[in-house]
């Protein structure tokens, strides 16, 4: 079956508007630096990228922001989804982006009844007693109503934006025609893997459509912390539920960062850290499965300083990568070998361009001995975190997406539980968790199902070489053994010497031109034509200077001379 090459943006009519749209906004707020940073595979460019985005930052980001907004709800979330890489951005981008907000004007009530009728199947005054018509949040993908059932019990529900899917595969298909074009032609695309940052994108966003797996995860935390008196998790009412609507039980309380009322009902502050902080670690280290979007708004806080939880959109999970990842990681830094550490990293998955191993190694052992001298209550995991991702930024690396939504999780939990008890210590508070994982991960329930597990595969393996390196061997002999290479940075060394003797013959051409031009205006004088041939052989030769500082100048700009 022959696959047709993808059509791009600009000859398919129905999203040749929109892309000229988003270049157009782009361009007018002075970001037009972002599709014109060319000369990819030249360290220089990559070099002036990362100065660029130091000198201008403040500029820029408020520009970029901005822009945003203007482009709509997808760019606005896409801009969410950047604030939480600081391995990628500056810090005073992730500022400005960290203020974007995913609130969009609701669409009338009757639009929203129309989705709720279509997916249930009857009227709702069948199935509601009352229903708010007045939105108690609306966002990009969708609008939450209050509303009780006829059995009398208080429940919330939310409902796809009607078109709101549509909207997003669009200007997602545009921006996987702009990421492309940006990875091919500018030091940007070079710098990082952005066609993978646009897919996890994709992937989470496509995730908070699908209100059916939004309740099955919502069961599932329901589930873990069934038996924790500090967690509550709404119930989910699977009879009103499809994958445009979820019904799920109306939780009472205080907002997590009304500091006031939690002061005037005598709620202990530092102890709703704590259940915060409780909350975060249990997920990560005993269920592996974790709520990615932990912002205040989803988090209420009860009389008895106890949590309810909402919003199971966007969660993560820690595969098993990961997690070797996470006790590698633990483990060099507790040995303080910078070395194993720039390893275990590396072995993550994180994306490089020409990394300086000896370089990024030495800026870890910096780090390591900075950290070494710090008394664990003393230490600010905003601060070790903003140190940490400094080392990533400055050697130009791009961490895992879900390393990275692990660690914003963290982070997040870490900020609100600081507004809560401005004396919170994360590291302190989270010391008997990481030992008790740690304790797990070593323990011999864990270790011996590995050891089990690898034995058994090197017994297959022992067994299977023979009949492989016969394989081999007989393929060698009849010359049919295929090598395949990775002919990207050979292109582009190929490339580079291309462009150098493109340039060496260019000069020895113009030298010999200018050089020729010049003997001929001296010897040869025809009489007839004298003064024309002046003003020929003049025009040519100023020419080929110009041509000349023109070829100079080229060769500055990229910044080998």
């Amino acid at each position: 079956m022959v696959t047709l090459p993808r059509i791009p943006w600009i000859a398919r009519r129905p999203l040749l508007q929109r892309s000229q749209q988003i270049i157009t906004t782009l361009t007018r707020h002075g970001l037009g630096w972002l599709l014109t940073q060319a000369a990819s595979g030249e360290e220089g460019r990559l070099r002036g990228l990362r100065r660029l985005l130091k000198q201008s930052a403040r500029t820029q980001a408020e520009e970029l922001v901005q822009a945003l907004i203007e482009l709509g709800p997808t760019f606005i979330k896409f801009g969410q989804a950047l604030s939480a890489r600081a391995d990628l951005l500056p810090p005073a981008y992730i500022a400005e982006l960290n203020k974007l907000q995913d609130l969009v004007p609701p669409l009338p009530f009757d639009q929203m009844v129309a989705v709720l009728r279509d997916e249930l199947g009857r009227s709702p005054d069948e199935i509601f007693s009352y229903l708010n018509p007045e939105p108690i949040a609306s966002a990009s993908i969708g609008q939450v109503y209050s509303a009780r059932l006829w059995g009398g019990d208080e429940v919330v529900v939310k409902i796809v934006r009607p078109g709101s899917e549509q909207t997003f595969e669009q200007d997602l298909e545009i921006l996987y025609d702009l990421v492309d074009w940006v990875t091919r032609h500018t030091a940007l695309g070079q710098l990082y893997d952005l066609r993978t940052l646009v897919e996890e994108f994709a992937h989470t966003v496509r995730d908070e459509f699908n209100y059916i797996r939004e309740g099955r995860n919502a069961d599932t935390f329901r589930k873990n912390f069934s038996d924790d008196p500090r967690i509550y998790i709404p119930v989910v009412y699977w009879d009103y539920t499809t994958r445009r609507v979820i019904t799920l039980e109306k939780v009472a309380g205080l907002k997590i960062n009304d500091l006031a009322g939690m002061d005037e009902a005598k709620i202990d502050r530092r102890v709703v850290a704590e259940n915060l902080m409780h909350f975060a670690l249990r997920q990560i280290f005993e269920f592996r499965l974790y709520h990615a979007d932990p912002h205040p708004g989803n988090f209420f806080v009860q009389p008895d300083a106890s949590l309810a939880v909402v919003d199971f959109g966007m969660v993560g999970h820690i595969n098993e990568r990961t997690r070797r990842t996470f006790l590698g990681i633990a483990r060099a830094i507790d040995r303080r070998d910078s070395f194993m550490l720039v390893d275990e990293l590396l072995e993550a998955g994180i994306f490089t361009h020409g990394i300086n191993r000896r370089s990024f190694a030495r800026d870890l052992e910096r780090l390591l001995n900075q950290l070494s001298g710090i008394a664990i209550k003393d230490l600010s995991a905003a601060e070790v975190l903003r140190d940490w991702m400094d080392v990533i930024l400055r050697n130009g690396l791009q961490l895992p997406g879900e390393l990275v939504a692990m660690t914003r999780a963290i982070a997040i939990s870490e900020g609100t539980g600081t507004l809560l008890y401005p004396e919170f210590n994360l590291f302190e508070f989270a010391a008997p968790y990481l030992k008790s994982f740690w304790q797990e991960e070593q323990s011999p329930s864990t270790i011996l199902p590995r050891l089990t597990a690898a034995a058994s595969d090197g017994m297959e393996l022992g067994l299977d070489l023979p009949r492989r390196a016969t394989r081999i061997l007989s393929q060698i002999e009849q010359g049919k053994l295929e090598v395949n290479l990775n002919r990207q940075e050979l292109d582009d060394l190929v490339g580079k010497f291309q462009k150098m003797t493109n340039r060496l013959t260019l000069g020895m051409i113009l030298s010999a031109v200018i050089i020729a031009l010049s003997l001929i205006m001296v010897v040869y004088r025809a009489e007839t034509w004298e003064t024309l041939g002046n003003y020929i052989f003049g025009f040519a030769l100023i020419s080929s200077i110009l041509f000349g500082v023109w070829l100079i100048w080229s060769i500055i700009r990229t910044g080998r001379t």
